[in-house]
This record gives structure tokens, sequence and C-alpha cells, in this order.
């Protein structure tokens, strides 16, 4: 849902007087389940977006509408709310962060809608987190930068919502630029913009509509995992905290030591955040046929070593490959979800086409397709 409706919305409901934000989903181009290990990823915002108008309102009582469940939710900020569904879990939550850290807002009447494709991975959640957060600290001028800000969401996320996420997604709805990547350091954020000059190539998300039922628990048992082998080197190494810690020398010491599943893990995490500083030099260099290659090297790793894809996700990645397409990899979690996928600008309809028939042949339904292309961060729309 476009901008141009949450306004008519607004209007129709509350009148005139508002402000307006937005705030983007975003893409992972490589650097996939290394967030948790302190590692390397590499996010951009999209420019798919969260819209949202918002007023002041006396007293503390808040008013949310979302147009895309067409449904209103009321609550006392000062209170605790109860019975709130889902998708108000996300606002809500930021209004009770931005209460601990002493920065209360007050009363407020809002109306958002979105362009971000729900259940893709392009994490709509952090965007409706983002641009509340923004909404909120602006409209108040409750003086909190957007690092405070991102985290903010974060905490919303994992202690309303129940979802224990990295950093990652709020940092790139609040830090994404047009026409960059971030390569954003999980241990400390500190965080270094990437040209995106993909000389005639394109990006294509192409969803695997599944998202089977192992995903939250084989991810917990992978947390498990990666933790496990961190400790076990930790213990003769005091210098290693986490996997981000272990190079690839000192793991291979350690191969009688570990189970042998557990330092499949390891060795996945430690290559992909080498990848994630391999694809930095190549889009320096502005070599898209290397940045390619990685993120097929990628979903190898995904694939055979981390064990978090599926038949539906190699199945695209291999018509990609056939078809010759720059880079593919499963993006995201797993077990479902979509792949992203670099190609020449010129054949993505005809990739779409083959994707289409040949996945449906397997699974009995196609992918859906959706062209992303970079974006700026969250921001007020004057």
């Amino acid at each position: 849902m476009s901008e141009i409706k949450v306004r008519e919305l607004f209007e129709s409901k509350y009148g005139k007087d508002y402000r307006m934000f937005a705030a983007p989903g975003r893409i992972n181009l490589i650097g996939e389940h290394t967030d948790y290990n302190e590692g390397f990823v590499m996010p951009a915002a999209i420019d798919k977006r969260i819209y949202l108008a918002i007023s002041p309102a006396e007293g503390s009582k808040a008013g949310i509408y979302s147009a895309d469940y067409n449904e209103d939710v009321n609550f006392d900020i000062g209170s605790e709310a109860m019975g709130l569904p889902q998708w108000a879990l996300y606002p809500y939550g930021v209004v009770k962060e931005l209460q601990k850290q002493g920065l209360g807002p007050g009363g407020f009447r809002a109306v958002f809608a979105g362009d971000i494709p729900g259940g893709a991975g392009l994490s709509s959640s952090a965007a409706l987190e983002s641009a509340f957060a923004l909404a909120l600290n602006t409209l108040f001028d409750l003086g909190a930068d957007n690092f405070a800000l991102a985290k903010i969401g974060q905490m919303a996320e994992h202690n309303y919502a129940g979802v224990k996420c990295g950093i990652m997604d709020q940092f790139a709805s609040f830090f994404g630029m047009k026409d960059k990547v971030i390569k954003l350091d999980c241990r400390s954020l500190e965080h270094e913009y990437f040209p995106l000059d993909l000389d005639g190539h394109q990006l294509l998300l192409a969803d695997t509509r599944v998202k089977h039922s192992l995903a939250s628990s084989a991810y917990n048992q992978r947390r498990q995992q990666c933790e496990e082998g961190a400790a076990v080197i930790g213990k003769d190494n005091p210098g290693v905290k986490s996997l981000r810690d272990v190079s690839p020398e000192l793991l291979q010491s350690f191969r009688d030591n570990l189970d042998q599943e557990v330092y499949t893990r390891c060795e996945y995490v430690i290559e992909e955040n080498s990848r994630v500083l391999a694809t930095c030099q190549a889009l320096e260099s502005g070599s898209v046929e290397k940045t390619g290659e990685l993120m097929y090297q990628s979903h190898k790793g995904l694939r055979e070593k981390y064990e978090v894809s599926c038949r539906e996700l190699d199945l695209l990645v291999d018509i990609a490959a056939e078809f010759g397409i720059a880079g593919a990899r499963m993006m995201g979690g797993g077990f479902g979800g979509c792949t992203i996928n670099l190609l020449r600008s010129g054949k993505a309809g005809e990739f779409r086409e083959k994707a289409s028939e040949e996945f449906r042949n397997v699974f009995g339904h196609p992918p859906v397709f959706y062209n992303v292309s970079t974006g700026d961060g969250a921001k007020e729309i004057l």
C-alpha cells in the first residue's frame, strides 16, 4: 500500500495535522547465520517500505490503525496492554522499550501500511519497529540517536514479539543508503558502505512460499552448536569469545576435539565471514562475476555444512546456475523463504518463466518473484 493511501486514511480518520515517516525492509547480499556469532553481514535497505502517519494526542492513549490488516488497536501507554494482535506487538514493544530508557513518549494516533511483501524474509517487522521508533523519537523530541533506536527496535522484537533476532535487520532499516550495501560488524556495530554497482545486472528475489516447521528448532540447535564449538576452543585460547575469533587453522587444530557436526557448523561460519570480506573486495573492484561466485559458495555452505537449506531453495539455486545467472543463494534463516539472485537485467523475464515451470513441475505451485533495488534508511517524509 502506498504513501498516498496512508495519508488519505489518516486524514479521513483524524484530520490533516500529522507527520509522515517511512522505514525500509532489507535484503542480505551475503553473510548468513554469522550475526549471532559476532561476525560480519552485508545487508542493504530496499525500496519497499512501511509508511507511517502520526500525530500527538492528549493524555496517554495510543490509537493505531493498520491498513494492511484493516484493524484498530488502542492502549494506554502507561499500562500493560493485553490481548493485542501480533502486528501490534511491534509498535507497542517500541513504546515500552523507549519507556525503559526513560524516553517515554506521550499519547498518539497513527495509521500505517506498507509495500514490503509479508513472509518473504524482507524484515517488515523491523521496518515497522524502525518507523515507530523514529516517529516517536522525532514527535516527542526524545533525543535518541539512530544507533539507540535500532537497538530499541531489536529489544521490542525480543521482549514483546518473542523473536530473539540479531541487530542486522533494524540496523539496515535505519542506516541503509541507496546504491550501497553495509558491511556490518555484529560485535562492535562498526560499519562501512560499499558500492552496489551491478553493471547491467539486477537483484531478483524468488520466494518459495514455504516455511518448514524445522526452522525454529534447527535455528536454536545451530546456535547452540556454534557456541559449543567456541567454548571448547576457548578453554585453551582465552582470546576466543565467539567463532569470530577463530581462524581456519585454529579450528583445524581442534578437529579431533569437536563433534564432527559441531566442527562442520563452525567451519561454515568461519568461511562465511571470509566470504563477506571477499565480497567487499569484489564490490570495490566492480566484479559482478566474483560477487556472484561468492553467493553460490555461500549457498553451498548453507546447504552442505550448515544444513539449513531445503529442496525448494536448492532447486531454485540449481535452476539459476543452469540458466547462467551470475549468483544465487538462499537468504535468511533457511528451510524456506527466498533466494536472492544476481542476474543480467534483460534476462529476468526468461528466468521467471523457466523457474516457474520447473518449480511448479516439482512442487505444484510457482515461486513468487520480487524485483528489489537498494534504498535509503528510515526518514521523515516532508
